[in-house]
């Protein structure tokens, strides 16, 4: 799949579902209304879709929410995936979750052939961890992560850079991280959804956060990719990798090799656009993928060039009115 701009599309982004089990201060308002379980599609309707992608030219999936692992029977859909590596259709099958459920599936994860996952994890502070989460356990997480990396699962660590709340952690988080083996990857937030709240006092600008990083460390840039948008640098002084998600300060449009399809078969070609395409009737039109293969055909034709974040005072409540939940965080 080319899209108009000659970029190959090779990575699929597939929210399984917009349910949460935390409501982090700056993905969520407190009191969400989730969709009606009636509006999302069957573990098996996402197993056709997903499986068209990979026909298509899609060499990896990333499995996300909402919070991922809160859908029930979510193993079997990863099972079921699972099948497109002992084929090698598919390169990798990964996971974003905020490690609440991980103690107990991250065995079960490696089993279905999952190699790789990114926890997201914004501070070490019990309390400010409750404070950014509203419901999360550190220690839980923490468990999870553990069991994560005995199952013999690598873990990325990605971290939101809020202004105020844990900007003064980010050094010691990639302490933590790097000691643990794990890379860690810094992003800014993302101007989607009503929070409750003004978006520019959150934001920081991760340029501001490698500067104060270089007076730590030594911070080398590397060719490393893992079919995201984050650019590497490898801190001397721990040999470890960080990682920045600069939706901002620098996009990273350029190389844009992903889409992004909803829990209901809404397929997003681009996070920071509203233009979306219907897959979901298709689908569900017919049991030959005709219809299906040719809506999507139609879909990447229409990838725009790159996205509209902005983050200002009249804009505060962001230039998606979606929640990154529903589109796939």
């Amino acid at each position: 799949m080319i899209d108009p701009f000659g970029r190959a599309i090779s990575y699929l982004r597939v929210s399984v579902t917009d349910r949460c089990d935390f409501r982090c201060t700056y993905c969520m308002s407190e009191h969400m209304t989730f969709l009606p379980k009636r509006d999302l599609l069957t573990l098996e309707e996402l197993d056709r879709l997903c499986t068209a992608f990979v026909r298509r030219g899609v060499r990896k999936l990333r499995l996300t929410g909402g919070e991922p692992l809160v859908r029930r029977g979510m193993m079997d859909l990863v099972r079921a995936l699972g099948r497109h590596l002992d084929s090698s259709a598919l390169d990798e099958l990964t996971l974003t979750t905020n490690g609440s459920q991980l103690a107990r599936f991250a065995g079960d994860l490696f089993a279905a052939g999952v190699r790789r996952i990114n926890v997201s994890l914004d501070t070490l502070d019990p309390e400010l961890f409750r404070r950014v989460t509203r419901w999360g356990d550190l220690d839980r997480v923490l468990a999870g992560i553990d069991a994560a990396q005995a199952a013999g699962l690598s873990v990325k660590i990605n971290t939101v850079a809020l202004r105020g709340t844990n900007e003064d952690e980010l050094a010691d988080m990639v302490q933590w991280a790097h000691g643990r083996g794990f890379d860690i990857t810094f992003i800014e937030t993302m101007p989607m959804g009503d929070i409750e709240g003004d978006r520019t006092d959150q934001y920081l600008p991760l340029s501001l956060v490698r500067a104060r990083f270089s007076q730590r460390y030594r911070l080398d840039d590397i060719p490393h990719k893992t079919g995201g948008p984050a650019r590497y640098v490898r801190a001397a002084e721990t040999g470890g990798r960080i990682g920045f998600i600069t939706p901002l300060t620098h996009n990273f449009c350029e190389g844009c090799n992903r889409v992004r399809l909803t829990c209901t078969g809404t397929l997003y070609m681009c996070l920071g656009q509203e233009d979306a395409a219907d897959l979901r009737a298709p689908l569900r039109a017919s049991t030959d993928d005709s219809l299906l293969d040719a809506a999507i055909d139609e879909a990447i034709a229409r990838k725009p060039k790159g996205h509209d974040f902005v983050i200002a005072r009249d804009r505060s409540q962001g230039a998606m009115p979606r929640h990154m939940s529903v589109t796939g965080g």
